[in-house]
């Protein structure tokens, strides 16, 4: 993932990758960044458990969160309070134009 990630974001966005559910939820709430993408399987919480207390948490309630995996989880990514998802592999216009959608406030599957 953070291949595919690098290299259709990179240079465009400053990127921070976080190889833990919890360390996730930290860095969020003491530095909060403009969108965070998630893959389901992460170690000590997965990624629904990540997204569920993003969106809970009043300081990261507005992060705009997109799931990135090989998982059909859509549904699931949505009831846990998902703003995006897309699937594996990906086109990296597909990623970057649903990235802008996120940071523009525009639902990723609305027109643009």
């Amino acid at each position: 993932m953070r291949r595919a990630l690098a290299q259709a974001l990179e240079g465009r966005f400053e990127l921070e990758f976080v190889d833990d559910g919890a360390d996730v939820l930290e860095r969020a709430r003491h530095r909060p960044p403009a969108l965070v993408i998630l893959e389901t399987l992460l170690p000590t919480l997965d990624g629904f458990q990540v997204c569920r207390r993003l969106k809970r948490d009043p300081v990261t309630r507005h992060i705009p969160v997109l799931f990135f995996t090989l998982l059909l989880a859509e549904e699931r990514a949505a009831q846990v309070g998902a703003d995006g998802f897309l699937l594996k592999p990906i086109r990296p216009e597909v990623l970057l134009s649903t990235v802008h959608c996120l940071l523009a406030g525009v639902a990723a599957d609305e027109e643009v």
